[in-house]
This record gives C-alpha cells, sequence and structure tokens, in this order.
C-alpha cells in the first residue's frame, strides 16, 4: 500500500473493500473418507471393583459388642387404626347380617357327593346355585322315623312332578352329642338307600339356603339302573 497522496498520511486499509469486491473466494469444506464413530463410554466393572476393594481394604467391620442397632418400633397413625377397626366391623356385620365374606365350601361341616360318572364340577356348580331350587323341605322337628317317612314322600313327589333340583333343610344338628343326626340320615338316604340311583349330586346348601343346615339335590329325569351302566360302559 502506498501512502495516500491528498492527506500524506499512510492508510493501508483504504483500497480494501474494492480489493474484496474485485476477487471472488470460493469456501474451503473438508469431507471425511469415513463418517465419524459415535463414542460411548463403557464402564470398566472390573476396574470398578477393583477400585472399590481397594479403597474397602482398611475397613473393618463394627464388634457387635460395639454396635447400636436401631429398635425404634414406628406406628401407624390413630387414624388408621380407627380406619381398620371401623373396617372390621363392617365385615363382621356384613357377615352377621347378610352372610357376606362367609365360604360354606371352607368349613368342616360342608358335604358333598355325586352319582356314578358324574362330573365334579356339577357339584360345584349346584352349591353356588346355579340351578334353580323348585321346592324344598323342612324336617326340623321329626325325629329319624318321621324324618325318613317325609323326605321319602317329598322326594317320590319330586320325581313324579319333574323337579330337578330340591332343597332339604336338616339343620346342622349343634346340639346332638356326636354328630348331626338328621344331617348323617339324609346323607344316608341319598347314598344308600333306593334313592340313590336318582340322585346326580348333592351339596350343602348356600347361606341364604340354610349353609350347612341344608342340603341341596339334584335328581334324575330317570333312575340310573345296571342295565343302564352297562350299556354306557360299551364302546
Amino acid at each position: 500500500m502506498k501512502p495516500s497522496k491528498s492527506s500524506g498520511l499512510f492508510r493501508p486499509f483504504e483500497n480494501l473493500a474494492d480489493l474484496l469486491r474485485s476477487r471472488s473466494f470460493e469456501p474451503v469444506t473438508h469431507t471425511l473418507d469415513k463418517p465419524l464413530k459415535k463414542f460411548e463410554a463403557k464402564p470398566d466393572r472390573k476396574n470398578e471393583q477393583k477400585l472399590f476393594m481397594e479403597a474397602m481394604a482398611d475397613v473393618k467391620p463394627i464388634s457387635k459388642a460395639n454396635r447400636l442397632e436401631n429398635t425404634i418400633r414406628i406406628k401407624p397413625p390413630q387414624d388408621f387404626e380407627i380406619d381398620l377397626e371401623t373396617e372390621t366391623l363392617l365385615r363382621l356385620k356384613n357377615l352377621i347380617n347378610r352372610g357376606e365374606g362367609f365360604v360354606v365350601a371352607d368349613t368342616s361341616e360342608y358335604i358333598e357327593g355325586i352319582g356314578h360318572k358324574i362330573n365334579p364340577e356339577i357339584a360345584r356348580r349346584l352349591h353356588k346355585g346355579e340351578f334353580s331350587i323348585q321346592t324344598h323341605i323342612d324336617l326340623h322337628g321329626l325325629n329319624a322315623g318321621d324324618a325318613q317317612n317325609t323326605f321319602e314322600r317329598f322326594i317320590k313327589e319330586a320325581i313324579i312332578t319333574g323337579k330337578r333340583a330340591v332343597l332339604i333343610v336338616h339343620g346342622r344338628g349343634l346340639s346332638s352329642p356326636s354328630k348331626p343326626v338328621l344331617k348323617a340320615k339324609v346323607i344316608q338316604w341319598l347314598t344308600r338307600g333306593p334313592w340313590r340311583k336318582w340322585v346326580i349330586a348333592y351339596t350343602s346348601a348356600r347361606p341364604c339356603d340354610g349353609g350347612t343346615g341344608g342340603t341341596y339335590v339334584l335328581l334324575r329325569h330317570r333312575p340310573l339302573t345296571k342295565r343302564f351302566r352297562k350299556i354306557k360302559r360299551s364302546p
């Protein structure tokens, strides 16, 4: 650059704008033959374990004599105890008034039986109330002889009139010194007497029908005979 003749001063960038406009510059770009790989730091577990063991080398466990254990027990809030007590009383009330929460099949008094080659699921369905009870009889207050006569007349009438699902109320027999008399007799008449040929299944009733103080009985349309059994067994 030459000094300006008009002012006598040295101005090195005076013509720089004109110089840049007179020349064109191409932008310089750099390309890579291969794309850069994404770097992912992988934890060195062996090295971490080694460093941890070195850091813990001088650490010694505290002896039981010098150990202070936390024996503080955290009590639940008072509101929680009240809510739990209220819920328990509500469940007990529903159990007494409506029998909710009481499962007859889980008690030792529950009875269940099926006839020849009958699927056990039939008895469970009978207990659940899937078969509509069409008639019932109450044997309370009867001795064994009168109860048997009443039972036989009832079963005979049910078969003649085409009743399939019936209820026999016999009581739980809790006042008996040894075992429930009428309940045991009803089971005997259903399984060993002449009426066993008509029985598909029997089971303790639901709480709404007397629970273990009653027995559901599912009857056949036709009696199961030896001839019928042979036909069923043949291929």
